[in-house]
């Protein structure tokens, strides 16, 4: 009987192809009818175990026809279905299979929901909530650390305004002083002419009652010199003008606290599910990497190839110096040009997971999107611009950006237009990217670790989803020239980076740890620039002067 007329059918003896047979045989899962049943206990290569389908408990009642059991089971109309529903021509042409199988396979999906709640769902969750009283301890000494230091501050604060007054009152005194000075000065001088008057006053008096004619011919008048009075001091005496106390501007000296901030990320945890994907198998590097094909693009001397992106394993978008972006297949067959929005050259380039083309540019300091031929602006900076952007695996966009007066730089992730993290310092306090107006090559890793090669610090720096520094990398501690120019990175299936090293040749390979695995320098390569690995994890190296874009085997 044809294998399709018989998914269609009803239930069949396994032996004689009877319809509609009662019996099932739990041990070798097949279905009998009445007949056959004594042919297959015959078999005795295995004990067997004949019953009824109600025995089995799998043979629920039909709910359009009462009293009929079911056997089967429509997929399409996700119900059981009897031997009458068959026969009315309602569920032709539906895929139909053993009830059994249906419950064994619905028993399967249960135990597999069951294992991820209790082996992986439950411990999560019991581990996130754990660490809840953790972040409440570190929120308590967090609160207590800072009143300590607004108590320190406060008693400095407190200090100087007391030294302020402390001076203002000694600067009054000593003026206090000095007045007092030039005052006794003058008393004690009119005090002297007053007693001279007095005694001229006492004389006068004398020789108005005296006869001796040559004792009051002798009287010399002094009266012209008490006419001149003594000089009148006049002295502005100091004032006290108190500032109008202005709230703001203590506040402002005082300083402020930072405002809190409490971020909701979806994909902040991350949980390894029993039914996903299982992780790509440790595969050897190559002893020798090869060249296996190299693409030929427009590129060249007047305009150098900057960076790519892979959109498949067979198609990659390039830029160059000039505005616009070019999408090659393997053959060096250019498929389409898009130019820029703003006429101007992107910065950087990238594609996201559902192939959309992304670039970042530098003269209206905006991240573009491409829709088909629509370009979209999704991210307008004020007072930065962006050197360099990414999409990660859950369709973030990762944008590394310096101040128009290259004092600060720093990594942001968006989802959207909107902010979701800031990645500037790390736990000093101290920059983690160099303020200069270099291109910096960002990517994200497996682990979700953020990489930048930093051309101007000629390093590569790494941080954890949270923003943490884990390792910063020079260059092998072996080797005599170190990392010169990191012109481009890019990660693998296996988490390991790859850094071009544009002035000494080469390519490096270092684990997801920043540990040196070895070079590529085989190539013949010529100032590798812009990095990217395919879902193959073939390297494509993009050689700015030649304009080829070089795809490399480095791995078995």
């Amino acid at each position: 009987m044809d294998s399709r007329t018989r998914a269609q059918d009803v239930l069949r003896c396994h032996l004689c192809e009877t319809p509609g047979p009662p019996m099932y045989c739990d041990i070798c899962h097949i279905h009998l009818c009445v007949a056959c049943i004594g042919k297959h206990l015959l078999d005795k290569s295995k004990k067997h175990k004949v019953v009824t389908y109600k025995k089995l408990g799998f043979a629920p009642e039909c709910s359009k026809h009462s009293k009929k059991s079911c056997a089967l089971y429509c997929e399409q109309c996700d119900i059981p279905i009897c031997v009458q529903c068959i026969s009315s021509g309602k569920h032709l042409g539906h895929k139909q299979v053993e009830i059994s199988k249906t419950l064994k396979n619905k028993k399967e999906e249960l135990q597999r929901d069951l294992d991820e709640l209790e082996k992986f769902m439950y411990p999560k969750y019991q581990e996130i909530v754990s660490n809840i009283p953790v972040q409440k301890a570190d929120l308590h000494q967090n609160s207590k650390k800072l009143t300590t230091a607004l108590d320190k501050h406060g008693e400095d604060l407190h200090r100087e305004i007391d030294n302020a007054i402390k001076k203002l009152k000694s600067d009054l005194n000593e003026m206090e002083s000095k007045h007092l000075v030039v005052l006794d000065k003058q008393e004690n001088e009119i005090k002297g002419s007053i007693s001279e008057i007095e005694k001229c006053i006492a004389d006068l008096k004398k020789l108005l009652n005296a006869k001796d004619v040559e004792f009051v011919s002798n009287y010399k008048p002094r009266n012209a010199e008490f006419r001149r009075l003594p000089p009148k001091l006049t002295v502005s005496l100091p004032r006290f003008i108190p500032q109008k106390i202005n709230k703001d501007q203590i506040y402002q000296q005082i300083g402020s606290l930072s405002a809190l901030s409490i971020n909701t990320e979806k994909h902040g945890y991350t949980m390894d599910s029993p039914g996903a994907e299982s992780s790509p198998p440790i595969r050897p590097l190559i002893d020798v990497p090869r060249i296996i094909t190299e693409i030929n693009t427009e590129y060249g001397e007047s305009n150098k190839l900057r960076c790519l992106s892979c959109l498949s394993d067979d198609k990659l978008w390039t830029r160059g110096q000039d505005n616009m972006m070019r999408l090659y297949n393997l053959h060096s067959k250019l498929l389409k040009s898009i130019q820029t929005k703003s006429r101007n050259k992107p910065q950087d380039i990238a594609v996201t997971q559902s192939g959309e083309l992304v670039y970042a540019d530098l003269s209206d300091r905006s991240v573009n999107i491409v829709k088909n031929i629509q370009i979209q602006t999704v991210i307008r900076l004020s007072g930065w611009y962006p050197l360099g952007v990414c999409s990660n695996s859950s369709g973030d966009l990762l944008v590394v950006m310096i101040t128009v007066d290259q004092e600060q730089s720093k990594v942001v992730r968006y989802s959207g237009s909107t902010e979701k993290q800031t990645i500037q310092y790390n736990d000093k306090g101290q920059p983690l990217y160099s303020p200069k107006f270099n291109l910096k090559y960002i990517r994200e890793n497996k682990n979700l670790d953020i990489c930048v090669a930093d051309i101007e610090a000629r390093a590569v720096v790494v941080v954890n989803q949270a923003g943490k520094l884990r390792f910063t990398y020079t260059g092998p501690s072996f080797a005599f020239k170190k990392l010169s120019v990191p012109a481009g990175i890019t990660t693998d299936s296996l988490g390991r980076i790859l850094i071009a090293d544009h002035n000494n040749h080469r390519i490096h390979i270092l684990d997801q740890d920043g540990q040196f695995l070895r070079y590529i320098d085989n190539c013949h390569l010529q100032h590798p620039r812009g990095l990217y690995v395919d879902t193959r994890d073939n390297l494509f190296v993009a050689e700015p002067k030649t304009g080829k874009v070089k795809k490399i085997q480095y791995y078995l």
